[in-house]
C-alpha cells in the first residue's frame, strides 16, 4: 500500500522549529487540527514518500472540514516557511499518491476526503 511509505512532520515555527507533530503513515484526513491543538499554527513541514518520492499529496485548508482557501503540495519536499499561508491551516489531507485538481475540488465541495484513509475528527 502506497500510504505506508508516507511521512509528514508539521512544525509550529518557520524553519522546522517549535512544536512538532509527526504522521508516520499517509492516508490521513484531519478535519480539524484543533484535535491536536494545532489549529492556525502550522508554519513549516517536511513531506516524504520514502519509496516513490513523487507520489504524495498534501492539501492544507484554511477552514475545518476541508473548506476555505487551500494550498496543494505534490511530491516529497521540505517547506521551511508557508509564507502567506503561515498560521492559517485548520484541516488537511495527506495521501500516498497524486490527487488531481478535480479530486481536490470535489473534496472541498463535498467535505468528503478520499476513501480508504483514516479520518481524524475533533
Amino acid at each position: 500500500m502506497a500510504n505506508r511509505d508516507v511521512r509528514l512532520a508539521l512544525w509550529s515555527g518557520i524553519n522546522f522549529s517549535g512544536r512538532r507533530i509527526v504522521f508516520r503513515r499517509g492516508g490521513v484526513a484531519v478535519r480539524d487540527l484543533g484535535a491536536f491543538r494545532f489549529d492556525n499554527v502550522l508554519s513549516s513541514f517536511r513531506l516524504r514518500n520514502r519509496v516513490q518520492p513523487a507520489q504524495v499529496t498534501l492539501v492544507l485548508f484554511s477552514q475545518v472540514n476541508f473548506r476555505g482557501a487551500f494550498r496543494v503540495f505534490r511530491g516529497s519536499q521540505n517547506v521551511a516557511n508557508l509564507g502567506n499561508f503561515d498560521n492559517v491551516t485548520s484541516s488537511l489531507i495527506l495521501v500516498g499518491r497524486n490527487l488531481t485538481n478535480a479530486e481536490i475540488a470535489e473534496i472541498q465541495r463535498t467535505g468528503r476526503p478520499p476513501q480508504d484513509i483514516l479520518i481524524v475528527r475533533q
